[in-house]
């Protein structure tokens, strides 16, 4: 291990015990969103220095074992704990190096995706309606909270453009690299001949903001719209002006939901996605000028980068941005992604360690 390394694990552990101290105060749960942040601290904090202890410890039976092997009856004992001691070693510096990079402060947070059909007509609509299922049914193998905050259905049933929040621990953290271009190659149902067609989704992955400490949102930046409803719903809906269309005027960001009969919840809901594309916005803009200098093996996360292909014929997925392909097309589309996520999540944190090794 780098000593510049072990240096940085060493205050690590102190700022620990520090926090260790905090937290047994008594006035320290006065103020709930100090206490808050500083056991977030501890619990991030306590994985590391239970990894380091590991470390330590098998450094110290290293030490152990290189004393041993002096003594001719205990060599070939001694031998073999040394390469032990010494592969553990390596494997906790591995897994320390991983936990010292940097943290995303969206990783824990919910996540907002936004699915829009491209180019491909009525067959973009189906697709982009097949990944909106896609993403469900592996949030609900994860155990999260699935709502469609608004959609626009198509002639056949697909979306034109469908938003899904989606609740649940590390929900940005494991769909934040879904954002771009998705193409899909397969006979449509619309095909009488029989002929392969590609067509196109885009997909932004973004984090949720929070109400307050996110983003700022003063009323007179804003346009309230309200309208009635179009498309399903029955003859409620489409009397009443409960759909709401939101402007914020700086950005020229727009937000709008006719989902639910009550204009309330709908102008709630549309200031929910409203707040996210702004801070998806600012967020994006911030990282311009970095992603300019260096683009990611990951992608850059714009919406125009065609980052993977859904081949049906062939029973494919194939993402470009790390040369992955897994002929599993099936287990894919219904929302079997944790090994497509993990060499993404992999490839990464790879680049982030080559990152900042340079």
């Amino acid at each position: 291990m780098k000593e510049s390394m072990h240096a940085k694990l060493i205050q690590m552990r102190e700022r620990f015990s520090e926090l260790d101290a905090l937290l047994s105060q008594p006035e320290v749960t006065n103020d709930l969103k100090a206490y808050r942040a500083l056991t977030r601290d501890h619990a991030q904090l306590s994985s590391i220095v239970s990894r380091l202890a590991e470390y330590e410890q098998a450094e110290r039976d290293l030490i152990t074992a290189q004393a041993m092997s002096n003594d001719p009856q205990m060599s070939d004992f001694a031998l073999e704990e040394i390469v032990c001691a010494q592969t553990r070693m390596l494997e906790l510096t591995a897994q320390l190096e991983r936990m010292l990079l940097p943290v995303d402060p969206n990783d824990s947070k919910n996540l907002y995706l936004e699915i829009r059909a491209g180019t491909g007509g009525d067959e973009s609509a189906l697709f982009a309606a097949d990944l909106a299922r896609m993403y469900i049914r592996f949030a609900e193998r994860q155990g999260w909270k699935v709502e469609i905050m608004s959609e626009s259905v198509s002639d056949l049933g697909g979306y034109k453009e469908v938003i899904l929040r989606i609740e649940g621990e590390g929900a940005f953290a494991k769909l934040k690299f879904e954002s771009g271009g998705h193409r899909v190659q397969r006979v449509p149902q619309t095909e009488t001949q029989g002929r392969i067609h590609t067509s196109a989704c885009t997909v932004a992955a973004m984090p949720e903001a929070d109400d307050v400490e996110d983003i700022l949102i003063k009323p007179e930046e804003l346009r309230i719209d309200v309208f009635r409803a179009s498309g399903a719903g029955g003859q409620h809906i489409n009397k009443t002006e409960s759909a709401v269309r939101i402007t914020h005027l700086p950005t020229g960001i727009v937000a709008e939901c006719q989902d639910d009969r009550s204009q309330h919840r709908n102008k709630d809901k549309a200031m929910q996605v409203l707040r996210t594309r702004i801070k998806d916005k600012l967020e994006r803009e911030a990282n311009a000028k970095e992603a300019a200098h260096r683009k990611g093996l990951i992608g850059s996360g714009d919406r125009s980068d065609r980052i993977r292909t859904y081949n049906f014929p062939q029973g494919r997925m194939t993402d470009h941005r790390i040369n992955l392909t897994l002929y599993k097309l099936d287990f894919i589309m219904d929302g079997d992604l944790t090994e497509l996520i993990e060499a993404i999540q992999s490839a990464a944190q790879a680049e982030q360690l080559a990152s900042i090794g340079a």
